[in-house]
């Protein structure tokens, strides 16, 4: 397991982690960049409900984040990308699934094929060039799922916390008994802290449509750089799942990085800043390389 060389900061990441920039992200923003916050905006497409986004314009390579399940662009990782790419000037996206937050649909009837189709649409539609996409949780699921679909508009993958295929793994694991009962039932009710309801429910449909977005039983066929940034002590998706995404990648730059203390979301300041470090050094590498 090989660790990312972070190299020195350029002046525009240097700018934010100063005075107490990402640091202060949790409780208090920046006026300037409150003042400068992207605008919400609304993608329509033929038959399919609308999505939400927020985008900032600028040079490549783009950033492109995807959130979790149940979550939404709104969230400390994806405002604190948005500050730090508005300070390098290059351009930077953030939406919502349908079905989540203020885009059009219903989370119930949301699968991971109608997400994937969801990010693929961005990829086709709002951004321009190859974008270095940032998955958190079930996004970085839906990441390598679009890096398969869209090679030549993939410039590079970080996954955070990355749950490839763990809904249907976690499901498979169940004696067969319960598994059973489940499927009598129609549905199966996940605890979880990240909800209000305090648990998830998951059709048996939504679990089997699942079954045909598995990436890990095979060779990921991605050849881009890649880098996973897993916290040890996350009780919602185990770190061994981004080791096996890295042993399953075909790319030949891969970097794994654990995080001792690291819980499921990534969102305290220390995490925020590997995220950002990490992101500023593909970009450094990326543009190097042309």
């Amino acid at each position: 397991m090989a660790a990312v060389a972070l190299r020195s900061c350029r002046r525009g990441l240097s700018h934010i982690l100063s005075n107490g920039g990402l640091a202060a992200l949790s409780s208090k923003r920046l006026e300037g960049e409150r003042r400068h916050k992207s605008t919400v905006q609304y993608a329509s497409r033929p038959d399919l409900p609308k999505l939400a986004y927020r985008r900032v314009k600028g040079k490549s390579p783009g950033v492109l984040f995807l959130p979790g399940y149940g979550s939404n662009m709104n969230g400390q990782k994806a405002e604190a990308l948005e500050e730090f790419c508005r300070s390098l000037g290059h351009s930077y996206l953030r939406f919502d699934y349908t079905g989540h937050g203020a885009s059009e649909g219903v989370l119930a009837e949301g699968t991971i094929g109608v997400w994937k189709k969801d990010v693929l649409f961005v990829l086709d539609e709002l951004v321009e060039g190859p974008q270095i996409m940032v998955g958190s949780s079930i996004g970085g699921w839906l990441m390598l799922l679009a890096a398969i679909a869209r090679p030549e508009q993939t410039a590079a993958l970080v996954g955070i916390s990355t749950a490839a295929d763990h809904i249907v793994t976690s499901f498979n694991s169940l004696p067969i008994e319960t598994r059973k009962e489940l499927e009598e039932k129609g549905e199966w009710t996940v605890s979880t802290k990240h909800s209000e309801e305090g648990f998830y429910k998951f059709s048996m449909d939504f679990l089997r449509e699942a079954e045909n977005h598995c990436v890990l039983q095979s060779p990921i066929p991605i050849t881009c750089p890649v880098r996973l940034i897993h916290g040890i002590k996350d009780e919602d998706v185990p770190w061994h799942i981004s080791m096996q995404v890295a042993e399953r990648v075909l790319s030949p730059d891969v970097d794994v990085i654990l995080r001792r203390h690291g819980q499921h979301r990534m969102s305290e300041k220390d995490d925020i800043k590997l995220m950002v470090y990490t992101i500023d050094d593909l970009i450094d590498k990326l543009t190097t390389m042309v």
